[in-house]
């Protein structure tokens, strides 16, 4: 049986030297006049990207303590194996895991073995985690009936794409563009109104279907869309319901789509800087009217990008 090893099992703490010992007197302020001690307000703790929100549609941190070589991770997904992101260094590794708006509340866990070679017997062990329950709204839409009872024509089309995006979303690339992920704060691809926020249930003319699975954002025809994050171009199309779409691979797993496009600036293969404009918002596709839908994946699982930005 794989080892259970939880991130928030206690450890033993060591012993006080001369040198932490001055910092920690040093953080502190002793009143003379009532004898009391007073801790020095510490300056804020640096935040974290993704933020951890471990829910349907969110993201877990998990810790994976220290190792010489980043370790390879894995969350069962249906009946796959999907692998994780991994970010760190040998002083502590952090798990990045998508949760899917289809996960149900409760107990999971990802597998974790030491990075190289094949699997050894007892060398995989299991990191815990909870999900908990998020109720997400409901958004009425209307839309033309034809992108909502599909010809057969459409249904073959749209078909046919869905198989082809399945190959696009299962990319995993060590690393995108030859560098290394450092941060995953990510910065707003265009400015705008948030017009339709992540995991909404959508209504179109009566009938739900899937929920929302990205964040739109509106702004004008031909406005310009920036990278988040330094990617690789890995699809660059026009399909039935995304309209002109771009994905990016920004490495271990974690792609960004960009869809509803009016004019797309790049090919399959090119490179794009953080901050670098690419593509261009439209109104293609099912559309009510011109915006970027901007989706975030990690573990071939849609999350949502607010978790990514500043608020």
């Amino acid at each position: 049986m794989p080892k259970i090893h939880s991130p928030l099992a206690p450890h033993p703490l060591p012993a006080l030297t001369r040198r932490s010992a001055l910092i920690v007197a040093g953080g502190l302020l002793a009143l003379p006049a009532t004898g009391r001690l007073h801790a020095k307000p510490l300056p804020p703790a640096p935040a974290v990207w993704p933020q951890a929100l471990p829910v349907p549609g969110g993201v877990a941190r998990l810790s994976l303590g220290p190792a010489a070589t980043r370790p390879v991770a894995h969350v069962r997904q249906g009946d796959v194996d999907v692998p994780v992101l991994v970010l760190g260094d040998a002083i502590d590794w952090t798990a990045v895991v998508g949760i899917p708006l289809a996960a149900e509340p409760g107990d999971a866990f990802i597998t974790v073995q030491p990075a190289g070679g094949k699997q050894r017997e007892g060398s995989a062990r299991q990191v815990p985690y909870r999900i908990a329950a998020k109720q997400y709204k409901e958004q009425q839409l209307k839309v033309a009936p034809g992108k909502v009872d599909l010809s057969p024509e459409d249904q073959a089309r749209y078909e046919r794409e869905r198989d082809h995006q399945a190959v696009v979303v299962a990319a995993f690339t060590d690393q995108p563009a030859g560098q290394a992920l450092a941060s995953l704060r990510m910065r707003v691809p265009v400015p705008g109104r948030r017009s339709s926020s992540f995991g909404l249930r959508r209504v179109f003319n009566g009938q739900s279907r899937n929920p929302h699975s990205g964040m739109d954002i509106a702004a004008g025809t031909g406005t310009p869309i920036v990278a988040p994050l330094a990617g690789r171009v890995i699809d660059v199309g026009d399909y039935f319901f995304s309209g002109g779409s771009v994905w990016l691979d920004h490495g271990q797993g974690l792609l960004t789509v960009y869809a509803h496009l009016s004019s797309m600036d790049v090919r399959v293969g090119d490179v794009v800087k953080a901050g670098e404009a690419f593509c261009k918002v439209g109104a293609t596709g099912r559309v009510t009217g011109p915006h970027l839908h901007w989706g975030v994946m990690l573990n071939r699982t849609m999350v949502d990008p607010a978790l990514f930005v500043p608020a």
